[in-house]
C-alpha cells in the first residue's frame, strides 16, 4: 500500500506540474481575493477531480468484462497520454492572462468554489487524464483495492495540498511564473507524459 501511495504521490506532483487555466485561476485568485477565497477554489477543483475519479474508475471497471479490453485499455490509455506529453511539448509559451476575474471583487466563498469546480470540470483534457489514470489503475494485477485507494488518495491529496502552496505563496510563485519558466516546465511535463504513456502501452503488450 504504501509503494502505491508513494506511486500516487509522483503521479499527482507531475499533475500538479500542468500549466493551465487551473494555475492562473488560483494564483490570481490568490493574489486578488486572498488566500481564502483560492482556498476555495482549490477546494471546488479537488471535488471536481474526485466525481471524475468515482466516474472513471467504475466506469473503466464496469467494461472490464469485455472481451481484450483490458488490452484495448493499455493502448487508448497510453495514446492518451502520449497525446497529453506531445502538445505540452509543441505547446506555444504560455501567456499570463489578463485579469478578467477583477470584476468578481465582490464574489463569496460559493463563487470560488463553482469556480475552482467548473474550471476544472468543463476541461475535457481533465476527464481524459483521469481516464488514462483508471487505465493503468486496472491493468496493475499486483494492486488490491487497498492499493487502489491509496494510489488515488496520493494522487488528490498532493495536487490539493500544491494547489493550497501556491495559493498561499503566490505573491513570491508569481515573479518566477515567466514564459521561459512556463516553456521549459511544459517540456519536462510532456517528456514525462510521454513516459508514462509509453509505460502503459508496455503493460498493455505483457
Amino acid at each position: 500500500m504504501i509503494e502505491a501511495l508513494l506511486e500516487g504521490i509522483s503521479m499527482g506532483l507531475l499533475l500538479s506540474a500542468m500549466i493551465g487555466p487551473v494555475f492562473f485561476t488560483l494564483i490570481q485568485s490568490s493574489l486578488e481575493k486572498g488566500f481564502r477565497y483560492a482556498a476555495m477554489v482549490a477546494i471546488g477543483i479537488l471535488v471536481s477531480d474526485s466525481l471524475y475519479v468515482v466516474l472513471t474508475y467504475f466506469g473503466v471497471r464496469f467494461l472490464a468484462e469485455a472481451t481484450y479490453f483490458e488490452s484495448l485499455l493499455g493502448y487508448v490509455g497510453g495514446v492518451i497520454l502520449i497525446g497529453f506529453g506531445i502538445s505540452y511539448l509543441v505547446k506555444k509559451q504560455a501567456v499570463r492572462p489578463k485579469n478578467e476575474i477583477g470584476e468578481e471583487s465582490k464574489g463569496k466563498k460559493r463563487g470560488a468554489f463553482i469556480k475552482g469546480f467548473s474550471i476544472n470540470g468543463i476541461n475535457p483534457f481533465v476527464l481524459l487524464f483521469w481516464i488514462s489514470i483508471a487505465s493503468l489503475v486496472h491493468l496493475k494485477e499486483s494492486f488490491d483495492s487497498m492499493d487502489v485507494w491509496a494510489y488515488y488518495v496520493g494522487i488528490l491529496s498532493t495536487v490539493f495540498s500544491i494547489d493550497l502552496t501556491k495559493a498561499y505563496i503566490a505573491k513570491k510563485l508569481a515573479q518566477f511564473v515567466t514564459p521561459v519558466f512556463m516553456f521549459w516546465l511544459n517540456k519536462i511535463v510532456g517528456i514525462a507524459m510521454i513516459g508514462f504513456g509509453i509505460r502503459l502501452v508496455w503493460f498493455a503488450m505483457g
